[in-house]
């Protein structure tokens, strides 16, 4: 299989280039020599985050150049990692960009213990998941959360009133059908809604909010609900099919940014994308708004009380095959990317940090064009976040598996019941028993 060489692209000036590399000698050199450590990236000329704190570190540790690395964007981002690393050809510093595959990384032999650099974040929440037996091995420093984004412009058009922080799936689902009503009245070929094809598009939301669901046991009845109403919204044409959006290669940022779909179930760093894209052009100006994910039950919703909803950290590992003489740039760097100066430079762009102060919601809410209302703000800083992929080594697995049962289910070819029960089945022998 062809696979594109990544492109790398400098933080700094040229000057310090001369000292790159992944390996290089490892005896002890000044602290404040120059020197250059690598990092991974995806979609660098659309995604400022990395280059953000690269740029952040680089001011004060001017001694140290972050160089970014960059690889895919989606699925094939863990495979092409997985492979540099086993060739040795992998950056000094790279993303687990969720949960799903820091086991592998970790029992592989692929992330460095770095206790010590992370000794002052116990406060960051996410912390814990990226310790095994008394060490940590990653250091977050962003954790999305799930959110539902919509048009107030459309909401207005179709005449439908506007998510109040009220609304269960149910009241989703009846908003979504309304808005496709009303908007076509109004002469718009806007959907209600647009569900990306993404498995965390159905499944994030269940096991998060189904009451003692589980991924591990095996058992996926819990999905079903989930994957009726999908199915529902597709045949009264609320929102683009499954394969309508696959065939076509619809995007949720196009859906969305360019008023497709009045409403769009994403995560939170999708605030930085829309407010990139409007400066671009690449998305209308218009009035939207955040509200909290529809609940499970009435129970966690309404503003006095903690809507759950889901969403994996982000975080930075080492290459414990980097040079001794860059190790400690290396734990630096991810010292000062999980600090509270990183997360207020990334709330500078609409990226969510790992640990959300009042200063870091302050710090996004003050960017131009987010939106100024209450509901916006509590939905963004007030939930219960849970993890899509607990560790365990069968997770991989599992939502390998999952993805496939997505795919077909949604593709409404054998019914939900008839998918689940294969689902469910093959977790057991494939999985789960090996």
């Amino acid at each position: 299989m062809k696979r594109a060489i990544p492109a790398v692209i400098s933080a700094a000036t040229a000057l310090t280039l001369v000292l790159a590399g992944c390996g290089g000698g490892d005896e002890p050199v000044d602290p404040n020599a120059p020197v250059t450590i690598t990092l991974a990236g995806w979609s660098l000329s659309s995604t400022p985050e990395f280059k953000t704190l690269a740029d952040g570190f680089k001011a004060t540790h001017p001694n140290v150049t972050v160089e970014l690395k960059e690889y895919a964007a989606g699925n094939d981002y863990d495979t092409q990692m997985i492979t540099d690393l086993a060739a040795g050809t992998a950056p000094d510093v790279y993303v687990m960009k969720n949960l799903k595959n820091f086991y592998t990384y970790q029992s592989g032999g692929q992330l460095l213990d770095v206790s010590d650099a992370t000794s002052g974040l116990d406060s960051v929440p996410a912390l814990a998941s990226y310790q095994v037996d008394g060490k940590t091995y990653a250091a977050p420093y962003r954790q999305d959360s799930w959110v539902l984004f919509y048009n107030k412009d459309l909401f207005a058009k179709a005449k439908v009133a506007p998510p109040d922080g009220s609304w269960t799936w149910d009241d989703y689902t009846d908003a979504a059908k309304r808005l496709h009503t009303g908007l076509k009245g109004a002469g718009s070929n806007a959907t209600g809604a647009y569900q990306h094809t993404f498995q965390s598009t159905v499944q994030g939301f269940a096991l998060a909010q189904t009451p003692n669901a589980d991924l591990l046991s095996g058992d996926f009845g819990y999905l079903k609900p989930y994957y009726e109403r999908s199915l529902d919204l597709q045949a009264a044409g609320a929102q683009p099919t499954f394969g309508t959006a696959k065939t076509n290669k619809l995007t949720y940022q196009a859906q969305f940014g360019k008023q497709q779909s009045a409403m769009l179930l994403m995560g939170t760093w999708y605030v930085a994308t829309l407010l990139n894209q409007r400066k671009s052009g690449d998305a209308d100006t218009f009035q939207w708004g955040i509200a909290p994910a529809p609940q499970f039950d009435k129970s966690t919703t309404g503003t006095s009380a903690t809507p759950v909803t889901f969403g994996d950290p982000t975080a930075l590992g080492i290459n414990p095959k980097i040079s001794k003489s860059k190790t400690a740039a290396a734990k630096d760097f991810l010292k000062y990317a999980a600090g509270p100066e990183a997360g207020k430079a990334l709330a500078g762009i609409g990226i969510t940090p790992a640990q959300v102060t009042d200063a870091v919601t302050a710090s996004l809410f003050g960017l131009d064009g987010v939106p100024q209302d209450d509901l916006s703000k509590f939905a963004y800083a007030t939930h219960t976040i849970k993890p899509e992929n607990p560790v365990s080594k069968h997770t991989a697995g599992l939502q390998n598996l999952l993805n496939e049962t997505h795919s077909a289910i949604l593709s409404d070819s054998k019914g939900v019941d008839a998918e689940l029960s294969k689902a469910q089945s093959r977790a057991k022998n494939e999985v789960l028993n090996q």
